[in-house]
């Protein structure tokens, strides 16, 4: 019985003893996730500098500035002023614009046109959620867009701040990268790594929220905070004191320590060895081969000029789409722009350089089975879009597409592509385009017909001119008439097909090519998202062409909804003066319809000689019905 006690005591020990070991344990994580929680022990080690009168807007424009970003797109307010002035002090370019949305634009075409990413800034709240679409359009588009938003001060979110939503929640679907900055300190590594995923693997859009109080001086933000300064009354208030002086430090120790702020290396996937020597043995077999040529083709690190010298030399048939239109220049002997249905499906191999089997070819169903395919993509998903349904690729390559051309062509030397199979498809182009030519002839209900103007047009561009597609009906109808001049100067939204990206777009192309002639072709319909620009052009010294086809309506929602149903509601516009309103903004107003139909070169003419010499130009051009592009649908 005694044994019996002596081993009840024992138990009784090491239970007490592991009691205590369990508690002291506790105890020590508790303590470690409290001075974590709050900073103490980071606190403890960086003091603040409370007479210091920098901000974090400052650290913000370094970042930029380091990574080579030359301009800001935004709209001003209150939570991001700080960003906007430090950036003007650095001589980063602050453009302001009339829209939010048209910020996001623009930062997308200077991503496309340099190479670099594409930077905007907007205030918190309905500043930021006026981005979506334009951000979205960014993610669709796969260009590099960094979208800064204000936010509301990190004590009041949740609390009923002015213009406070979870901002974090609403990008995550569209962004590749979202993060809330809650500390000074953190501002540097923050915006890097954003800039560096922004670049990575498949470029997008990311988003990055500065809460107001990360971003104004210490003792503005202490003023605001709400401590009071006189003995508190009660152990709450001491309390309450406390938890405010603690966050107030945590925000700013460590802020001006120095940080590097020089990029990250950014990551490209490339293909393996073994992929393109199964790429060039597949070419070399190949008697009737045509490359598709997408957006992906002109992104960095491989210089378009590089990519188009190399297809060049290669001599097969190219049909060019999105970014890629003018890769190979005005008038090329390899340039497809025609019956590209027909040509697929006498190829016996086809390769999908950066382009995408959804809407634009029809799902991959207008690929035969037969034939051999090569798809090359930076993105896994968008490489093997509908394979399991309508088409399926021969070699399937997850890679940058410059670089992997080029290194497959390289390999090549030797090859020949078939002339006859060249002069074929040329032959077909030359007879499309002879007889869309001949539609410039064929009389309109009313007004002018926009097969003829868009062909004047065609004669006037300059040879460096920068095309930015905005539109319905009429641009459809510009696309297969007017021929980029060379690389990165044709600009549309791209897959998301978007209305309203003129504004914007060629307002970030005149920035990256002031020496240029940038035309907005625009729909009447699309025009209204963004005539307030003419504003920005006038205020930011950036003269900007717009042709606009002004048909008085819907054209393409018309087309297909007034046959098929037999009515033309919520089509019909009006035949509006849209150059007295572009006046109205600073800029000049031209009249076109048939009353002056003999005079439209000279008009055309003179709109250029206007924007050379400083003014932006908006050409109304009223325009009528033709059948041209019978039977397309807008879906």
């Amino acid at each position: 019985m005694a044994n019996f006690d002596r081993l009840g005591e024992s138990i009784r020990n090491n239970v007490s003893q592991y009691a205590l070991a369990v508690g002291v344990t506790a105890a020590s994580v508790g303590l470690i996730f409290f001075l974590k929680k709050f900073g103490i022990v980071y606190n403890f080690l960086h003091k603040v500098d409370e007479k210091s009168k920098r901000h974090g807007g400052e650290l913000v424009a370094e970042v930029l500035k380091a990574h080579n970003v030359k301009h800001i797109f935004a709209l001003a307010g209150g939570h991001i002023s700080p960003i906007l002035v430090a950036c003007e002090k650095l001589g980063v370019r602050v453009v302001d614009t009339r829209h939010e949305v048209t910020a996001v634009f623009a930062a997308d075409a200077v991503a496309r046109m340099s190479g670099t990413v594409g930077v905007a800034a907007v205030t918190a709240g309905p500043g930021v959620t006026n981005t979506v679409t334009a951000v979205k359009n960014a993610q669709m588009a796969e260009s590099p867009v960094l979208l800064i938003g204000g936010a509301a001060a990190t004590l009041l979110k949740g609390r009923g701040a002015l213009q406070d939503i979870d901002q974090i929640s609403l990008f995550k679907p569209l962004c590749k990268f979202c993060a809330t900055v809650t500390s000074v300190r953190d501002i540097v590594p923050t915006l890097r790594k954003a800039l560096q995923i922004a670049q990575s693997g498949t470029p997008g859009p990311v988003f990055v929220e500065f809460p107001i109080d990360t971003l104004y001086p210490y003792q503005l933000v202490k003023k605001e905070i709400g401590m009071k300064d006189r003995g508190p009354s009660s152990l709450g208030q001491r309390i309450v004191n406390w938890y405010l002086n603690n966050h107030l430090t945590n925000l700013f120790a460590g802020a001006w320590d120095e940080q590097v702020k020089t990029p990250l290396p950014v990551d490209i996937p490339k293909a393996s060895k073994l992929q393109i020597q199964k790429c060039i043995e597949l070419i070399s077999k190949a008697k009737k081969p045509v490359i598709l040529v997408g957006s992906q083709a002109t992104l960095p690190p491989t210089p378009v000029e590089d990519l188009r010298k190399s297809l060049e030399a290669l001599g097969i048939p190219c049909f060019l789409g999105g970014m890629s239109r003018g890769l190979l220049g005005r008038h090329s002997d390899i340039q497809v722009r025609q019956q590209r249905r027909e040509a697929l499906q006498e190829a016996d191999l086809i390769i999908l350089a950066g382009s995408v089997c959804d809407f634009r070819l029809s799902y991959g169903r207008v690929l035969p089975r037969r034939t051999k395919i090569i798809a090359v993509n930076r993105n896994k998903e968008q490489l093997l879009k509908n394979s399991d349904m309508f088409w399926k690729p021969t070699l399937a390559v997850q890679s940058d597409v410059a670089s992997f051309l080029v290194s497959v062509i390289s390999g090549l030397k030797g090859y020949k592509c078939d002339p006859d199979w060249v002069k074929l498809l040329r032959k077909r182009d030359i007879e499309k385009e002879t007889a869309n030519s001949s539609k410039c002839s064929e009389p309109t209900d009313v007004h002018l017909n926009p097969i003829k103007v868009l062909h004047v047009l065609e004669d006037v561009l300059s040879d460096d001119a920068i095309l930015v597609a905005d539109g319905g009906d009429f641009v459809a109808t510009a696309a297969y008439i007017l021929r980029p001049r060379g690389p990165l100067r044709w600009l549309d939204p791209g897959a998301f097909g978007t209305l309203g990206v003129g504004g914007g777009f060629a307002l970030g192309a005149k920035l990256c090519r002031p020496e240029s002639d940038v035309w907005i072709i625009y729909g009447d319909g699309s025009l209204g998202y963004s005539i307030v620009e003419f504003d920005t052009y006038t205020r930011h010294k950036t003269p900007i062409l717009a042709l606009v086809g002004n048909d008085a309506s819907w054209m393409q929602i018309a087309r297909e909804q007034v046959p098929m149903f037999g009515s033309d509601v919520a089509c019909k516009l009006e035949y509006c003066k849209y150059e007295t309103s572009a006046e109205g903004l600073g800029g000049k107003g031209l009249h076109l319809d048939r009353t002056n139909e003999s005079e439209m070169f000279q008009v055309l003419q003179k709109a250029v000689e206007m924007s050379r010499n400083g003014s932006s130009v908006l050409i109304n051009v009223l325009i009528g019905k033709t059948n041209f592009r019978e039977g397309s649908i807008s879906v």
